[in-house]
């Protein structure tokens, strides 16, 4: 396997090039790649490599699994250069092999659902570390958001692939229902459609936790 940390992730690559590089588009750059140009995939590694860890880490809830996904997903994105043609955005075919891995993972690991989804991950400086949020909250009041959270949690998780698929992409990564549906190989209604029935099931699935919050 390539040794990304070593090969796209010094410092010096960034600092030593042509500060023109960090202004070219995505698909000018993977078409540098497609080229040979090792030094253009160091740049995509760079600016998608946080928010892919923070991706994979929606479906692993797993910091550590998280970081070596997204290092197989751009293994897999440099091996596949050489077939790289820009039909899409380059984050669309990126993301497209993201959910491959992160739905390979699923299938033979569970979720261990110990911390929010709605939490990003540090990736500067080592290993990821998760964003505090709210640290002045009460003993109690944090006892029952952490309570929510779970249940929260365990629904997500209990969605059909699809459905979840289509929540991630949407509301934490922020795509849009074009770039979703280019991903999932579905049109823009099916992707409102997915979305549709997992806010369905989640809001039957989280009523009484609401209820009981009241």
């Amino acid at each position: 396997m390539i040794d990304f940390a070593s090969n796209f992730l010094q410092q010096e690559v960034f600092e030593g090039s042509d500060a023109m590089a960090e202004t070219t588009s995505d698909v000018e750059l993977m078409l540098k790649v497609k080229r040979g140009d090792r030094e253009a995939f160091g740049f995509l590694v760079h600016r998608y490599r946080k928010p892919l860890i923070n991706f994979i880490y929606r479906f692993t809830t797993n910091p550590g699994e998280s970081e070596d996904l997204a290092q197989e997903v751009f293994v897999r994105a440099y091996q596949s250069a050489a077939k790289y043609e820009p039909k899409a955005a380059f984050s669309t075919w990126l993301y497209r092999i993201a959910t491959n891995v992160a739905l390979n993972y699923l299938r033979d690991h569970k979720p261990q659902l110990l911390q929010s989804l709605d939490s990003d991950l540090e990736v500067e400086e080592g290993a990821p570390r998760l964003q505090l949020r709210d640290t002045t909250a009460l003993a109690d009041e944090r006892l029952l958001e952490r309570e929510k959270g779970l249940h929260i949690r365990r629904a997500l998780a209990s969605l059909p692939e699809n459905q979840r698929l289509a929540v991630v992409l949407t509301k934490y990564q922020e795509l849009s229902l074009k770039d979703a549906g280019e991903i999932l190989n579905c049109s823009e209604a099916a992707v409102k459609s997915l979305i549709f029935r997992a806010y369905t099931t989640l809001r039957e699935t989280l009523s009484p936790v609401v209820a009981g919050k009241r």
